[in-house]
């Protein structure tokens, strides 16, 4: 892997490159498996199934390409109403769907200005939800980590979150996240990209099976989607 240090200028393509990589990995997988494993319970996700996760992201991302991005949407109530639509739906249907807006959504994406930049790595998150559910490798790696890391970085300047420096087993450089400008002195993460994306997104650390140090900031402190 190349560093994936924060740029000043964004880059509007990666959302939509981040996802239409997971697509090309992500879809081929679940055509492949029997329809008991979309019951398959998610760890990262209390309560949602592999089809409600998928059904979600399905349905967040034709919501981004339809331009349907009303008042409290993404709420937990909007969510579950977006899978509940789907409850008739065959699994085969909501992957069908999936592919269609991961395809679609990244020109939208790059469109916005950089407003729902947050999707596409929420979308990528989640399929490494899927992906622990069914008990497949790579869960929150593969070849979109790379531009996940650098989405990550990016998003966490942007909002101005806590600084951090991460000295990752498997990137050549450091990777700086979190607001430059912060008066605090910067957080140090040594480990594994896969565990800090774990950090981020507020999944279990403990699944990665892997050991990190986090020093200067508490676990909870890294969550952008909490």
């Amino acid at each position: 892997m190349t560093s994936a240090d924060v740029h000043d200028v964004r880059d509007p393509e990666l959302p939509g490159r981040l996802l239409t990589v997971e697509r090309d990995t992500l879809v081929p997988l679940l055509r492949t498996r029997p329809d008991e494993d979309f019951a398959r319970r998610t760890a990262a996700c209390p309560g949602w199934s592999v089809r409600d996760v998928l059904a979600h992201c399905s349905a967040a991302l034709t919501r981004v390409v339809d331009n349907r991005l009303e008042e409290g949407v993404f709420s937990p109530e909007s969510n579950d109403r977006d899978i509940a639509e789907r409850a008739g739906w065959s699994n085969a249907r909501i992957v069908d769907e999936l592919e269609r807006a991961m395809t679609e959504a990244g020109p939208v994406i790059a469109k916005a200005g950089g407003a729902l930049d947050g999707v596409g790595l929420g979308e990528w998150v989640h399929a490494g939800d899927v992906r622990e559910a069914l008990g497949e490798p790579g869960a929150y790696a593969g070849a979109g980590l790379p531009d996940a890391l650098a989405l990550l970085a990016w998003l966490t300047r942007e909002r101005r979150h806590v600084p951090l420096q991460a000295d990752l087993d498997d990137v050549d450089e450091p990777l700086r996240l979190g607001d430059p400008l912060a008066p605090r002195p910067p957080a140090r993460y040594i480990g594994d990209a896969t565990t800090l994306v774990r950090l981020y997104s507020g999944r279990p650390a403990a699944g990665a099976g892997a050991a990190y140090e986090l020093a200067g900031a508490e676990p909870a402190e890294l969550n952008i989607f909490g």
